[in-house]
């Protein structure tokens, strides 16, 4: 008996990744920023494991949103200081 193949994920449409790169962004560094602010608040205690998820999940609800609307601007900036790739 042959296994059937793992059905195949389909990807999102392009139009969707305005939104999912800034939640994915949102996401990662909530997580990393967080637990090092709360680490080093808390220290490697039991403290810290019951804090960290609760100050993850706040600060990506904060993070997220200004995230969406600063995007924008930072997209702006940064082309004012990268030159534009040349068309050849």
């Amino acid at each position: 008996m042959t296994p059937s193949p793992a059905p195949r994920r389909s990807k999102l449409p392009a139009r969707y990744a305005a939104f999912v790169m800034p939640l994915v962004l949102s996401v990662l560094m909530t997580f990393v920023v967080s637990a090092i602010s709360t680490l080093r608040s808390l220290g490697p205690t039991p403290a810290f494991i019951a804090t960290w998820p609760a100050t993850w999940g706040i600060s990506w609800l904060v993070a997220f949103p200004v995230l969406l609307a600063v995007l924008p601007l930072v997209r702006k900036i940064v082309a004012l200081a990268v030159e534009a790739p040349s068309s050849s």
